[in-house]
């Protein structure tokens, strides 16, 4: 190891942003679960057998199965000479042939266009017409490396270029996925928090988007809404009338409007429904229609689960055609997005018919992953709702509780001295004691005062019912240590 003098990079000279840059979900307490993971493999005895990873959510890691239908065609877009087998259903053979002859040298290991591959980008286009009842254009379409991706290039479009006042403020909701704080802080933007409301099921007011954008003004140009429905980490799902009075505000203070819909087809709660932005958009008609709106969504959630493929669109409206040839350009600097990631992409839009050989088994398989969490997200409610000290609103959609910790005062005071939150403090001694590891809410950013963690709704049900009881044990054992 050299000098210091020697490094072009130390903390002096390393970029700010990114050291100001956090993300929760992969922050210092799943850093420890890793640890702790390690030193059970090295031998190291703990009072639990392993670490139960209920902070991210990642379907397949665990125990949910893939759909059978995606990976048939995956394997026949990998490895092409399968489509000889007669192993295959037609249906998936005919899906994997398209995309391969969508693509340079019918292979998915060639570059597509930046934007995607325009037969997917088609089928992405069809998909949100037939959902939304108007028409969708390929042109608007823009196939990502998974909704991350898409979401921060969008954002760069947005951007000022400059500092203090002039810099581009985006609004976002608290509690927020932390991407979107991560993602600010690493483009030096301004960050403008509005709180939603956690006595009315985490709605979104009016009045509060009103408070937030006037405080903000002074400090930065406001310059766009982020909206995530369903919530992420709240579990909330917004209503069409609530939808209208976003997109009412966003015109009001001339914002691009961002609407994060990857959890589209996880709506829980008797009487939800998902309406997309885009949808109550075009209802509402002049002048509203002809917004700028960027849309996204994502393979690794619903009920397919395919984080790892990374695949993703932005479908991204109304853009002046000058705007959209600098969009174009600015992500035509990445290539491409994964082209196999692109292909899940298409199968989840794109599906089996009715009919057709593989569509029986491919609607079973999506309904039972839906209907199992539908089970765990009314359990996981239920439950937190049973325990003193806890509240809990329901997890009406997406894959997450967010629970609302009452801590005692000594509990607060020690959290300080240990230089944590208490909420922080709270979940690192959940880890080491039991081996659940959950999220702070402060890693969300949360209403002063107030404490939560994140936990998925993703382990299979006989799992999450013995990790939920162990929680139970460790909270109430927790309350009477500080009390």
């Amino acid at each position: 190891m050299g000098s210091e003098a020697e490094h072009v990079l130390t903390l002096d000279t390393l970029n700010p942003n990114v050291i100001e840059l956090q993300y929760a979900v992969r922050g210092p307490i799943v850093i420890r679960a890793t640890e702790i993971e390690n030193e059970i493999k090295a031998g190291l005895k703990k009072p639990f057998a392993q670490v139960v990873k209920a902070n991210i959510g990642d379907c397949h890691a665990t125990g949910q199965k893939p759909i059978t239908y995606i990976r048939q065609v995956l394997a026949l877009c990998t490895y092409p000479e399968l489509l000889k087998s007669n192993d295959f259903p037609e249906d998936a053979k005919a899906q994997a042939r398209r995309i391969l002859e969508g693509c340079k040298g019918q292979s998915i290991g060639s570059y597509t266009d930046s934007c995607g591959l325009m037969v997917v980008r088609e089928d992405v286009a069809n998909y949100i017409g037939e959902r939304d009842g108007y028409p969708a254009d390929a042109k608007d379409i823009v196939l990502c490396t998974g909704a991350s991706d898409g979401i921060k290039s969008v954002m760069t479009l947005l951007l000022t270029a400059k500092g203090g006042i002039d810099a581009a403020g985006f609004m976002i909701p608290i509690p927020q996925y932390p991407l979107y704080s991560a993602a600010i802080s690493e483009f030096g933007a301004y960050p403008i928090p509005y709180y939603l409301n956690e006595k009315n099921k985490w709605a979104l007011d009016v009045s509060e988007l009103e408070r937030a954008i006037t405080e903000a003004k002074p400090n930065c140009k406001p310059r766009a809404i982020v909206v995530i429905n369903p919530g992420n980490p709240t579990g909330s799902v917004l209503t069409k009338e609530n939808i209208k009075d976003v997109i009412k505000f966003a015109h009001r203070h001339k914002l691009f409007i961002m609407a994060d819909e990857v959890y589209q087809h996880n709506i829980w709660a008797e009487g939800a429904e998902f309406v997309s932005f885009k949808k109550v958009l075009q209802e509402m008609g002049a002048p509203y229609n002809k917004m700028e709106l960027a849309s996204f969504m994502s393979a690794s959630k619903g009920f397919m689960g395919e984080c790892g493929y990374r695949g993703g669109y932005a479908e991204v409206i109304n853009l002046q055609p000058e705007v959209r040839a600098h969009y174009y350009k600015s992500i035509s600097a990445k290539l491409c997005p994964p082209v196999s990631g692109q292909a899940v992409i298409d199968c989840i839009v794109n599906p089996p018919k009715p009919g057709g050989p593989s569509y029986d088994t491919y609607m079973k398989e999506k309904d039972d992953v839906l209907a199992k969490l539908k089970e765990k997200a009314k359990f996981v409610t239920e439950l937190f709702n049973s325990i003193e000290g806890i509240s809990c609103n329901e997890v009406m959609g997406a894959m997450y509780a967010f629970p609302r910790i009452y801590l005692p005062e000594k509990a607060v005071e020690a959290a300080k001295a240990a230089g944590q939150t208490p909420d922080s403090f709270y979940c690192f001694a959940l880890l080491e004691e039991m081996g659940i590891c959950t999220v702070p809410g402060s890693g969300f950013r949360e209403e002063p005062g107030t404490f939560h963690f994140r936990t998925t709704i993703l382990p299979q049900m006989d799992e999450l019912k013995a990790v939920l009881n162990k929680f139970k044990d460790f909270h109430l054992n927790f309350l009477a240590k500080y009390k």
